[in-house]
């Protein structure tokens, strides 16, 4: 016990406070493109003004007290068992835990670095409890808040009032004073705006930081730093002005994605990266992201007068192109742009069902793990399966599968039509449900989901209502459009797949950080199942749903998808150099939930294959053009066996039979075809639409839940995951 005493008494002893003017501000970081050209400069020292004590409300530093350390007026600026917590679990290996006080977090953003050592922790005690004896606890409060980040690229209290509600420190009121406070808790979780990784989205953030600030203002009540009677007087959750952004176009959404993947690959927090000096080199493409970006402004002015027709408002359009022979993403289009007071990304979509661009997972399912009637052998395209409207979806063990009325389910498709025995490959020409909603029963639904995660489509955007429905097989699962894309690059690439990445490295201080390496390569399926799935999605632009891209002059595959209530549309194509997805959809910005874009543009529905279709289009007549002459797809040969091969007799519901009930569906235009046979629609029935088979928050109502089958065991759908949630494409927790 001396010798530590003494060891203590030596390190107090040799540990002096830095200078202040030694602090390292807060740097730019600088990102580039992929030919080495500066993309953007970002953060740092700009944005940060010191203001004294006097300038800062009592309301705010007693908000700040009472929350992070209620004992600060009294302590001696130490928590000796929270540093020795931080100590232990260092010495373990682990991450350091909290505890701080406000004088230690107050040293450790004035003199010290961010490095998570013993050492560092060590001086931080020392220079804690020295800055406690030297300086008065005004001061040190006053230093903390104008050190501390806060969001919005805003470092001190002035920064930060300016930041969120364009007002001086010294005016700033209680509510406000009490929002400021709980942001300080972790920015990245706690600012409206969203941040970065799962689970921090703009409304998540939102209500994350209502709670908070109800907490802390409780709080004050608590300890003695606010009568209640004012407490009662404070008043609602505090406006902010529209952020300002030197970001504009598509820089903002470029730089969100990039910084994500940092932080994966390297474990730096978002805070840390914020704080900057950090050159980043990312795999975007600056003409490839202008182009699809004029690709939509384009769509956009010629479709959307919201001026005019309210249904116009809150349409969002988003996208991402992938090549698909490394998982680099090349461009995306998230927005129009922080400057124009967008921040959600939409090309990193959020629970918007994709419909009909999930059915070529379901039929690659079937190709690579069979069905129960081949014995697990490999199910050919060319296999027929009943495409009639209102047919009975069976397990399989060959019963009705029951709804929730009790009655045998029936899948709706567009219209009446009897179209008896199809192949899957027509089927999938003309956006028929029934087929696939069958097929996804006869495969298994975990065996998709086993597939979708070989894809890169990781379980946490399954949509956990249908994960054992009927319904799933028809696109009820929310991954985003980088997902999509990254997705069907496994059909462009003869099976192989690459996780989609942004960075390709970083340097800090001139010094490269961490070597980004291109991920490896995993096999989703074999070569000739993707090749078959390529034969089918190209006669789906040539001859079905997609035939508005069927002219664009160089081998295309691609499907069309909609979803119930015309929610969101989408296209996805892809040809051997570049898989891209296109999405349009919705949104109550109050609420955040789609809403139908019926009526938008002035038509009475849109569809996969009309507005989405030629964004695509537009965009990749451009970015086609960088690759010479576009490599044909490979010959796909015959595979699996055919079954049902003759014709059956057409089935009609007899008199005694009950159809599920459900609202009836309004008619939807039909897409456009020069084919003699019927036009492939995409209107819904319920919950099952011929483009999905539910709503992004559609719950069960017209879904099923299938009994267990002798041939598919329930899986959580993880086994053969990835590490992504079901917030951001390249990490956090799993949904």
């Amino acid at each position: 016990m001396g010798g530590l005493l003494a060891a203590a008494g030596i390190g107090y002893a040799m540990v002096g406070i830095p200078n202040p003017q030694d602090t390292a501000l807060a740097q730019n970081n600088v990102f580039y493109w992929s030919d080495d050209t500066q993309m953007a400069s970002t953060g740092g020292q700009t944005n940060r003004q010191l203001v004294s004590n006097a300038e800062i409300p009592k309301d705010m530093k007693d908000a700040v007290v009472s929350a992070e350390n209620a004992s600060f007026y009294e302590d001696n600026g130490i928590d000796p068992a929270g540093i020795g917590r931080a100590l232990l679990n260092m010495a373990r290996g682990g991450e350091t835990q909290g505890g701080s006080t406000i004088t230690q977090q107050f040293v450790k953003n004035t003199y010290l670095s961010q490095e998570q050592t013993v050492s560092r922790k060590f001086k931080e005690l020392f220079i804690s409890i020295k800055v406690g004896q030297q300086m008065t606890k005004d001061d040190i409060l006053a230093g903390y808040l104008n050190t501390a980040y806060y969001g919005r690229n805003a470092y001190g209290i002035q920064a930060a009032a300016q930041a969120y509600f364009g007002v001086d420190a010294k005016d700033l009121t209680t509510s406000q004073c009490a929002f400021l406070a709980a942001v300080l808790k972790g920015p990245n979780f706690y600012n409206p705006d969203g941040g970065v990784g799962a689970g921090a989205t703009a409304e998540a953030n939102t209500e994350r930081a209502k709670e908070r600030w109800s907490w802390i203002l409780d709080r004050m009540v608590e300890v003695g730093r606010m009568p209640a009677a004012d407490r009662a007087k404070v008043g609602d959750f505090p406006k902010f002005k529209r952020q300002s952004s030197n970001l504009s176009g598509q820089s903002g959404y470029l730089i969100d994605i990039a910084k994500e993947y940092v932080a994966k690959k390297t474990g730096l927090s978002p805070e840390d990266l914020d704080k900057g000096g950090y050159r980043i080199y990312t795999t975007f493409n600056k003409k490839k992201v202008n182009e699809l970006a004029a690709a939509v402004e384009k769509t956009r002015k010629s479709f959307l007068e919201p001026k005019k027709r309210e249904k116009d408002k809150y349409v969002q359009f988003g996208g991402a192109s992938v090549d698909p022979k490394s998982g680099a993403i090349v461009a995306l289009y998230g927005g129009e742009g922080y400057d124009k007071g967008h921040y959600s990304n939409n090309a990193n979509t959020l629970g918007v069902p994709v419909g009909s661009t999930w059915k070529p997972i379901v039929l690659a399912a079937a190709m690579k793990y069979g069905t129960y009637e081949t014995d697990g052998e490999p199910l050919s395209p060319l296999a027929k399966y009943n495409g009639n409207d209102l047919l009975v979806i069976k397990d399989q063990n060959g019963d009705p599968i029951m709804g929730n009325n009790g009655k045998p389910f029936r899948q709706k498709n567009e219209g009446t039509k009897a179209w008896g025995m199809v192949t899957l490959k027509k089927a999938m020409e003309q956006s028929i449900n029934s087929p696939f909603a069958q097929l996804g029963i006869d495969v298994g639904l975990p065996n998709t989901q086993k597939l979708a995660n070989d894809m890169g489509i990781s379980s946490g955007f399954f949509d956990k209502a249908n994960i054992r429905n009927v319904s799933f097989s028809l696109g009820t699962s929310t991954p985003s459009a980088i997902r999509m894309a990254d997705a069907y690059g496994s059909f462009a690439n003869e099976g192989a797949h690459y996780e989609p990445y942004s960075v390709t490295k970083v340097l800090k201080d001139g010094e490269e950080l961490k070597q980004f390496q291109r991920p490896t390569k995993q096999t989703a399926m074999d070569a000739n199942i993707a090749n078959n799935v390529t034969d089918v999605l190209e006669n789906v632009v040539q001859n079905g749903t997609g035939k508005k891209v069927a002219d664009i002059g160089f081998p295309v595959a691609g499907k069309t998808g909609t979803t119930d209530e015309n929610k969101s549309a989408w296209f996805v194509g892809y040809t051997r150099e570049l898989s891209t997805a296109v999405t349009l959809f919705r949104t109550d910005p109050g609420k955040g939930k789609l809403l139908s874009m019926n009526g938008t543009g002035g038509v009475p529905s849109i569809h996969g294959g009309d507005i989405p279709a030629q964004v695509w289009k537009d965009y990749m007549v451009e970015a086609m053009k960088s690759y010479g002459i576009p490599e044909p797809f490979p010959e796909a040969e015959p595979i699996g066996e055919i079954i049902n091969d003759t014709p059956t007799p057409t089935v009609v519901p007899t008199p005694t039979e009950t159809v599920e009930e459900s609202p009836s569906p309004s008619p939807s235009p039909s897409e456009s075809l020069t084919s003699p046979s019927p036009t492939p629609t995409e209107t819904c029935f319920g919950f099952q639409c011929n483009d999905v088979g539910g709503s992004g928050n559609g719950g069960t109502d017209g879904g099923v839940t299938s009994t267990p089958t002798p041939t598919a065991t329930e899986t959580d759908g993880n086994s053969n995951g990835n590490a992504n949630g079901n917030g951001g494409i390249f990490g956090g927790p799993s949904g």
